[in-house]
């Protein structure tokens, strides 16, 4: 195996070099060549490692720019995100509390379509009390009138007339009751003092007879039935024009229900969008929702006046 010739002379030049033999020029130039050859290289790799030492500066301190505009558009994301989920919860409570107003509304309207049924009852079954008491007072009428017209022949049938006295006694006993008669009748005179003719029932009211004393309580109780009618028709009427105003009133409602949950539905749509672009974000709550119609505060129904006797 043959030795190459830079190893020969790197072997002779160190066994001389050891020995304390002078190293020829050659040798010498040749090491001062290759050094300066090295020193180049070196220098090169240097120069080539400092450029790329400066791009990986340059690339670190885009990073850390780009790192802290991220930081900051995410903080910024971040609390755009709580004001939306603010704005949410409020709307879900807003929204809660009308569903609670709307539901007692409805539970309200409801009472009142009962009430007004009953009133609506009621005022026929007045109506028909007052048909048939008003059909007997014509009979009364009829037949006083015609009591007062046979009178003169009655001189001689006292026995039909006393028989007649008894039943019509009997009659306005069953339909009144004995103690109701005289309290009815006296307070009926005394409210209607103005008219002459009760006035004078009244001024004459220790000689009047028993059967006159009935007929005037029938008549109370007719005029009483009459107010009667007319004060549960007011009621009614009035009823009907509280059914409507609650109608509308809760009409007016669903629309601002309907508005509150489209502005709830419209937030989340946003918030859903806004996550796609961080870097170029606009907060959308600068265009606050107006709430004024949500704190309406719920107006009570006003009560029926009762005009009943």
């Amino acid at each position: 195996m043959e030795i190459p010739q830079e190893a020969d002379d790197y072997i002779r030049e160190s066994t001389d070099h050891s020995v304390g033999l002078t190293i020829s020029t050659d040798a010498l130039l040749s090491k001062l060549r290759e050094v300066e050859a090295s020193q180049i290289h070196l220098r090169r790799q240097y120069l080539s490692l400092q450029s790329k030492l400066k791009e990986k500066d340059d690339t670190i301190e885009r990073s850390r720019a780009e790192a802290s505009m991220n930081a900051v558009a995410l903080k910024k994301f971040v609390k755009e995100n709580q004001k939306l989920a603010m704005e949410c919860s409020n709307l879900l409570a807003a929204r809660n509390k009308w569903e609670k107003e709307c539901s007692l509304y409805d539970h309200d309207r409801e009472d009142l379509m009962d009430f007004a049924n009953e009133a609506d009852e009621r005022a026929k079954e007045a109506e028909v009390r007052n048909r048939d008491l008003e059909e007997e007072k014509k009979i009364l009428e009829e037949e006083l009138h015609s009591y007062k017209c046979r009178s003169p022949q009655l001189v001689g049938e006292s026995t039909n007339g006393t028989e007649e006295h008894c039943l019509l006694n009997s009659l306005f006993t069953t339909m009144f009751g004995k103690d109701d008669i005289l309290p009815i009748a006296h307070n009926f005179l005394e409210a209607y003092t103005g008219v002459e003719a009760c006035n004078e029932l009244l001024t004459l009211w220790t000689s009047l007879s028993p059967l006159t004393q009935k007929v005037v309580a029938l008549a109370a109780k007719v005029k009483n039935l009459e107010e009667d009618k007319d004060h549960i028709t007011i009621n009614l009427r009035k009823a009907e024009d509280e059914v409507n105003a609650l109608f509308e009133e809760n009409n007016a409602l669903n629309e601002v229900n309907k508005r509150l949950m489209k502005k709830c539905y419209s937030g989340g749509t946003a918030s859903a969008k806004k996550k796609k672009c961080s870097q170029k974000m606009s907060s959308p709550m600068e265009k606050k929702i107006d709430s004024s119609e949500a704190n309406m505060l719920r107006q009570p129904l006003s009560p029926l006046q009762s005009n009943c006797t």
